[in-house]
């Protein structure tokens, strides 16, 4: 396993997060991506990467993993289409996400692969929960 300590410091008023504390184990049966993506997922549900503060671009977050540029972007936008992240040409790659998103996201997941364990699609899922509401 390989772990990665990247850096947090404040530049002009907002938090830079230039690395996180991401784990990477080669070993693991889950795809490089998907520990990426679930490694900066936690690291915004336990409030150590906030809403505002900014990741590095993938090309560097790629090289200080140890993994490649395609595989951290593919992270990234699993990030971006949670709602978690937001890509904006010149600004760079903003945490938008909140813990509590972060986790209720990550629980929804969870449900999803139990509900397709069970052989129910998403959308059957989705009226289930609109019938719950």
């Amino acid at each position: 396993m390989s772990m990665s300590s990247l850096q947090v410091h404040r530049n002009e008023g907002t938090m830079n997060i230039t690395m996180l504390d991401v784990k990477i184990d080669r070993h693991d049966p889950a795809e490089l991506h998907h520990q990426v993506a679930a490694e900066i997922r936690r690291a915004i549900a336990d409030g150590e990467a906030k809403p505002g503060g900014r990741l590095p671009p993938a090309k560097d977050l790629a090289a200080v993993l140890g993994v490649n540029t395609n595989t951290a972007l593919r992270a990234l936008r699993q990030l971006r289409d949670e709602g978690l992240l937001e890509f904006r040409r010149g600004r760079g790659i903003t945490i938008t996400g909140t813990p509590q998103q972060s986790a209720i996201t990550s629980h929804v997941k969870d449900l999803l692969t139990y509900a397709r364990s069970q052989g129910y699609k998403p959308d059957e899922v989705i009226q289930i929960i609109e019938n719950l509401g």
